[in-house]
This record gives structure tokens, C-alpha cells and sequence, in this order.
């Protein structure tokens, strides 16, 4: 795996550090960001899309993504359609 570092939530200080990266080996965007609360998760599992189980599937989790993030999820969208696989 070879991720390239794309940004960091630009108001990180020493706490907390929303980070964007792509996976250059899959053009897979790497998203470390804030855990959901549970009352966040329990609204996911039950709004979930038609025809799929009304849960939160083993192996997959629901993360907050702070707006200061979305330019860099931008440019990570951009880098990712760019890589040659």
C-alpha cells in the first residue's frame, strides 16, 4: 500500500486530526476522521438504503467528516481519478 497524504482538517491543533489520503496502489480514498456517538450510528442503521439490511455491516463504520474537511475530499476525489492503476 502506498497512501498519499492529501490534508489535514486545516483548524487541527495538537488534538484531533481529520486526515485525507489515496491509496495510490487502488485510487481508494483513506479517510481518518471522528468516531460517530452511538446516537449518530443507531439513526444509520436504521436509515439505511432500500432493500439492505437495517444495520451497520461487520467491517464497515460510520465516521464523521468535519465541512473543513470537503476541499480536501475534493482534491482527494481528484487525485484518486487521476491515478493510473
Amino acid at each position: 500500500m502506498d497512501l498519499q497524504f492529501i490534508g489535514i482538517d486545516p483548524e487541527t491543533e495538537l488534538e484531533g486530526s481529520p486526515t485525507a489520503w489515496v491509496d495510490t496502489d487502488t485510487a481508494d480514498i483513506v479517510i481518518q476522521s471522528y468516531t460517530a456517538d452511538d446516537a449518530t450510528r443507531s439513526e444509520c442503521a436504521e436509515n439505511t438504503a432500500p432493500g439492505h439490511a437495517k444495520a451497520i455491516p461487520a467491517g464497515e463504520s460510520v465516521i464523521r467528516i468535519p465541512v473543513r474537511l470537503v476541499p480536501l475530499l475534493r482534491k482527494a476525489c481528484d487525485v484518486a481519478e487521476q491515478t493510473e492503476l
